[in-house]
């Protein structure tokens, strides 16, 4: 899962926000899917690192919902998501 050695390949910083952000709405009780994504790639991330992701809905009209999601590293953020999801 390593893009450069020993750093996580921005593809899968890009699936774990995504990921995050979709299990924020099931955990709302929304099933939705992602229409549109933009990932800031923040730091390099090593492999090895603890992270952690966190995501929220920032709105909701459904059938549409704008979500954001932070994986961060103790305290830095090293990445950010921000996605808009249709409900299905």
């Amino acid at each position: 899962m390593q893009g450069y050695e020993g750093m996580l390949h921005g593809g899968v910083i890009a699936a774990l926000l995504d990921s995050a952000m979709t299990h924020c709405l099931f955990h709302s009780g929304i099933r939705g899917v992602t229409g549109d994504l933009h990932v800031r790639f923040v730091e390099p991330v090593p492999c090895e690192s603890a992270l952690v992701i966190q995501a929220q809905i920032v709105s909701s009209n459904p059938p549409l919902f704008h979500l954001r999601a932070e994986m961060c590293q103790g305290c830095q953020v090293m990445a950010w998501a921000e996605a808009k999801f249709i409900e299905r």
